[in-house]
């Protein structure tokens, strides 16, 4: 990973303000936490576009290093995997926020979307409010001739359950009972540790970054 990237250029400086510099493998780590936190939480999560943009400059500098591999070069056939790879799993991640967005309900909360996606998600709403009044609606009862797309569209089950991993060790989680006969209990999260648990239990760990869904 880090020495096909390393072909892309140096290190990517993110934040100028702080100059938080992060290596390109660091950035792809950073790309793929936020493809499989994305996949299996069942909520939006919040928009990751400056790691996006980053790949996708660094793609575009290891690809126009390729153009200057000498042809047969056994090194060549090993990085235009790795950027295969690596486009896979950035199709895959802006894949499932655009699937999400298409599930949930208008435009959401902007702050979690990029102008693009929020862009996306207005039009998309937009579209389908007009199709769906044009094909169904006007052929309806006068009295049914009005819907609320907010309220037809489902939440997301945040009681569903995920598996995730440990990042940083944290203390005293609040789990809440499956039946009515047990309890509240808390537990301590060891780092490195995996469990299964209830997504709305984990879900500002995911935010913070404490915890990784896999």
């Amino acid at each position: 990973m880090s020495d096909a990237l390393s072909d892309g250029g140096s290190d990517i400086q993110q934040d100028d303000s702080h100059e938080d510099v992060m290596t390109p493998a660091e950035l792809i780590a950073k790309l793929e936490e936020a493809w499989l936190n994305e996949k299996f939480s069942p909520e939006l999560l919040e928009n990751k576009s400056e790691v996006v943009e980053c790949v996708m400059e660094q793609l575009t500098h290891m690809e126009a290093n390729l153009q200057r591999v000498k042809k047969g070069d056994a090194k060549a056939s090993i990085h235009h995997m790795e950027i295969d790879r690596i486009r896979f799993v950035l199709s895959s991640y802006l894949r499932s926020r655009l699937w999400k967005k298409e599930k949930s309900r208008g435009e959401g909360d902007a702050s979690l979307l990029s102008p693009e996606e929020f862009a996306f998600a207005k039009e998309y709403y937009a579209n389908t409010e007009t199709y769906l009044k044009a094909v169904a609606l006007k052929r309806m009862p006068p009295n049914l001739q009005t819907v609320d797309m907010l309220q037809s569209v489902p939440e997301p089950c945040l009681d569903s359950f995920v598996f995730l991993r440990v990042k940083e060790r944290q203390e005293n989680i609040l789990v809440e009972p499956e039946t009515d006969d047990q309890r509240e209990y808390v537990v301590d999260l060891e780092e490195g540790s995996q469990h299964l648990m209830r997504y709305r239990t984990i879900a500002p760990l995911v935010s913070s970054g404490a915890v990784q869904l896999i």
